[in-house]
């Protein structure tokens, strides 16, 4: 998910140079969401690359690609931009009807990819990866590589209307609440449920609920023990990527663990704090974007404490 949300500020980089491209976003079905709720992208394309590595032998999955290699091939494209630099995305990328453009060998995760570009630029990786993507996007298409905060461009008032269809009234949420983003891909990245429990206390003292969005029975239980030892702690329901957006979006703001979900938060406006337990936040922890701070906090092995992240919270909000 991150890396979709990190390509986001390149849709509006590129309109504010070519105010009349017409663009297409080619993305995995499971974050096909995300997309959507820039206002600007012409198409979305989803894609099945999980679920079909999983099902190769099944005549519906070759039905799939089919009609996903005829759709790239039947529209003439002035360029076709690979950012994500692995060998799945290039192979798909090069389907489709157009040139196709890409990092170079020394600049890329798999550099097999490579060799299916027509056009390679050499792009250092010691950068955050929104830079990467808008420098990318901006020697593919010859404008000036933009130095600017990024503008994610999502529509932050559509997302926010997507609260009244996910199964609960603003009364069960309250109108002040911040997003508690616990749930990550791996357990070394988590943040201790004591900590999010002092986190929930000390909001409370503060007037705010705490609202925890869970999709997994592990992030339940975890969401559950955190609420019961919080007077004011919301439990949400399970929800598609597009209602937690829309939560996220009229939230006051959001704390959250190295997960995609921080990262949406920031390319939503929400003043956020991002949590790093496990890894290095230099090159891919969130980017604020022009409308709204974001920190990050920790690093390997460095887990922030609850005091750390609201204080730095009430910061931010404030400021905002």
């Amino acid at each position: 998910m991150g890396d979709v949300i990190h390509n986001l500020p390149v849709v509006n980089d590129i309109l504010q140079h070519i105010p009349d491209a017409q663009i297409d976003w080619v993305v995995e079905e499971s974050f096909a969401d995300i997309p959507k709720l820039h206002p600007a992208v012409h198409r979305v394309i989803p894609v099945a690359m999980r679920r079909w590595r999983k099902q190769l032998f099944s005549k519906t999955t070759w039905q799939e690609i089919r009609a996903v290699k005829e759709t790239l091939a039947n529209t003439s494209y002035d360029a076709v931009i690979d950012t994500q630099g692995l060998l799945k995305s290039a192979w798909l990328a090069h389907y489709a009807n157009g040139p196709l453009l890409g990092y170079d060998r020394h600049s890329i995760r798999e550099p097999l990819a490579s060799l299916f570009y027509n056009q390679r630029f050499t792009i250092s990786y010691q950068q955050h990866a929104v830079t990467r993507n808008r420098t990318l996007a901006a020697m593919s298409l010859d404008y000036s590589v933009p130095n600017d905060a990024p503008d994610y461009g999502i529509a932050k008032n559509d997302a926010a209307g997507d609260r009244m269809d996910i199964g609960f009234q603003s009364n069960n949420i309250g109108n002040k609440y911040i997003i508690g983003l616990h749930g990550t891909s791996r357990d070394s990245k988590l943040w201790p449920v004591d900590q999010w429990v002092a986190l929930g206390q000390a909001l409370n003292a503060q007037g705010l609920v705490l609202a925890l969005p869970w999709a997994s029975p592990a992030e339940l239980e975890r969401a559950t023990e955190v609420s019961g030892q919080v007077e004011n702690c919301t439990v949400l329901p399970k929800l598609s990527i597009g209602a937690v957006a829309g939560v996220i979006a009229s939230a006051t703001g959001a704390v959250g663990v190295d997960t995609g979900l921080s990262h949406l938060a920031v390319a939503l406006n929400i003043p956020t704090i991002a949590i790093y337990t496990d890894t290095n936040p230099v090159l891919t922890g969130v980017m604020a974007g022009r409308f709204a701070p974001a920190i990050n906090l920790g690093g390997i092995g460095q887990p922030p404490s609850a005091d750390e992240v609201l204080q730095n919270l009430k910061k931010i909000i404030k400021n905002a």
